[in-house]
């Protein structure tokens, strides 16, 4: 079920859905009896990829999932902590890719959004003294580290000693990480740090696995709180990224429901 779950979603994913039925329309724009269901098809592409690439659009597609979770606020030095927060025992950062690049230094060998998520959990790891910090990654190219040793040399470079550090190398997905949470934390608090657009799948299956979750998210690409703009309402890369990102997560929703796993 992962390999096919890994197959068919990037299928379904707004550039693909462009690439196909705009390929394929071409196609079929060119056959004398499908040449009607080419045209349709290929306007049907271009309609997927004006909708997907629009700011206001990949906005209104990200933030519902943006918001369903708050983030942890500014914590001032000596200011109490919440506290869920003060009782949590683990600070977990779920994994979210990297470069194999061997000259790179660790951090910057990270995606952004695990350069994020690490940034978040450090901030909360220095209020936590007595936390341990979990990473979590598999091996992303053969041969190379596993993502969870490259987050860990990445906290050790920001300061995190590397005894406060657990690593969970196995885990090939959202899923697998909550069970092995479930195994090292037990019922212990913890707080989870992810992507505020990964948060409601990641809770949901948190919350499934039996964990005691603290939401902590980060890496928002919606701009939560910000007023709608006319100047947002343009076309560009960066909505493309953020309605594929929404598009997926509501796909990994879905899955994890018809699977009966939230």
């Amino acid at each position: 079920m992962f390999w096919l779950k890994k197959l068919l979603s990037p299928l379904f994913m707004p550039l693909s859905l462009v690439l196909l039925g705009g390929a394929l329309g071409t196609l079929l724009a060119w056959s004398r009896r499908w040449h009607r269901a080419g045209r349709v098809l290929f306007t049907l592409a271009i309609l997927v990829l004006l909708l997907a690439g629009n700011g206001w659009v990949s906005k209104a597609l990200i933030r519902p999932l943006e918001m369903r979770y708050p983030p942890v606020r500014e914590l001032g030095p000596g200011a109490p902590l919440p506290p869920a927060l003060a009782a949590c025992r683990f600070v977990v950062v779920l994994g979210g890719g990297h470069d194999d690049s061997e000259i790179l230094p660790a951090f910057t060998r990270l995606s952004p959004s695990s350069q994020a998520r690490l940034v978040e959990a450090v901030r909360l790891l220095r209020r936590l003294p007595d936390a341990t910090l979990v990473v979590s990654g598999p091996v992303m190219h053969a041969g190379g580290p596993t993502h969870a040793q490259v987050l860990a040399d990445a906290a050790v470079s920001l300061g995190v000693p590397r005894a406060r550090i657990v690593l969970i190398d196995d885990a090939r997905d959202t899923h697998e990480e909550t069970l092995r949470l479930r195994a090292l934390c037990g019922p212990a608090p913890l707080a989870l740090v992810t992507s505020a657009w990964h948060m409601p799948r990641a809770m949901a299956l948190a919350t499934a696995a039996g964990l005691h979750a603290l939401p902590c998210p980060t890496d928002y690409l919606g701009s939560p709180d910000a007023p709608w703009r006319w100047s947002d309402g343009g076309w560009d890369v960066p909505s493309l990224e953020r309605s594929t990102d929404a598009v997926h997560e509501r796909l990994g929703l879905w899955w994890e429901r018809l699977r009966g796993q939230i």
